[in-house]
């Protein structure tokens, strides 16, 4: 029979649909794992010496001609610089579309993903994530800073040269809300971080964990919303992603790209997106949120119900898809 399970960081009902669930291996893509791409394409503007057909250039790391991590304004921005405006005209509200949306360029090679990238370099990718995450909030007009890839056609991106995004909006989210509002409540009524005892249990009871280090910790939660969604939880309480030091930056990278790798091997490269959630800077130290990574590669598609009811039906149980990817190669 069917369960119910309740995601308690997004309030959502998850139908866990055992009497329609696959085996892990059936999510897997079935496409060639590495596909022939070259190192440089003479098309690509992500390519190096390609550098003056992107938009303007924010960073670069190092700071010279022979960069391995670029920054630049993204070419159509979603928001992008002016004033903030707000109107109210009956029943409708608007805010001028005023923000920050940068491209982050993870490697001068055109041919290599994240689940491929050594991890030194990793570790560069996720300071600079850091470092464009403090500065657009330094901005007065931000409200909310989001950092995502897009891997995959399925998921949202058009250039096949590793990216990812930055987006900074004037106002904060409803799904963010959602989730503070779900941490306050559980904070007023034990006193304590719904992360913070969502990781104790998940350690404790290890069926959904994938990989348990010093830093991190990496599992499907209880109640998944697709099959193989994942969560990266930091082990150190901290409501801001800005705070995350060099020592978490390298756990993290072993995390994130060690989850890459099993997917790409165990899943056969599948598209997938990936965020970091957090709280702004100034509200790193508040006892009831704690900022995390979520992963979701898109094996499945959503339909009706889901979008009819706001529920998700789930046809893979965490369990097993979680003893699937602990087994799957990481390489």
């Amino acid at each position: 029979m069917s369960e119910l399970r309740l995601n308690l960081v997004t309030r959502e009902w998850v139908v866990i649909a055992t009497e329609r669930a696959k085996r892990p291996t059936d999510y897997a893509n079935g496409v060639p794992l590495k596909a022939p791409l070259p190192e440089h394409l003479s098309s690509c503007p992500f390519c190096p010496g390609n550098e003056n057909r992107t938009p303007q250039e924010r960073h670069r790391l190092p700071d010279d001609g022979s960069w391995t991590v670029r920054v630049v304004e993204n070419k159509y921005p979603a928001l992008s610089g002016g004033e903030v405006g707000r109107r109210v005209e009956g029943i409708r509200r608007s805010v001028s579309g005023v923000g920050i949306h940068e491209v982050i360029i993870e490697s001068r090679l055109h041919n290599v993903s994240t689940a491929l990238m050594e991890p030194a370099h990793l570790h560069n990718v996720i300071r600079t994530y850091r470092e464009r995450f403090i500065l657009a909030h330094g901005d007065p007009r931000v409200e909310h800073v989001i950092i995502f890839k897009n891997h995959g056609e399925g998921a949202g991106t058009s250039l096949e040269h590793t990216h990812s995004q930055l987006i900074a909006t004037p106002v904060v989210p409803v799904q963010w809300r959602e989730r503070v509002y779900a941490a306050q409540q559980f904070f007023d009524n034990t006193g304590g971080c719904l992360m913070c005892a969502m990781l104790r249990q998940e350690k404790e009871e290890g069926a959904r964990v994938i990989l348990d280090t010093e830093h991190f910790l990496t599992f499907i939660p209880y109640a998944a919303l697709s099959p193989f969604h994942t969560w990266i939880f930091p082990k150190r309480h901290s409501a801001s992603f800005s705070t995350i030091t060099d020592e978490e930056i390298k756990d993290l990278a072993y995390h994130l790209k060690a989850f890459l790798s099993k997917c790409f091997y165990g899943l056969e490269n599948p598209d997938y997106n990936y965020v970091i959630k957090s709280s702004r800077p100034r509200d790193s130290e508040n006892e009831y949120c704690h900022w995390y990574i979520a992963v979701v590669p898109r094996v499945v598609e959503t339909a009706g119900f889901e979008i009819g009811t706001g529920m998700f039906i789930n046809t893979s149980i965490p369990e097993k898809s979680a003893e699937f990817m602990r087994g799957a190669p990481v390489e």
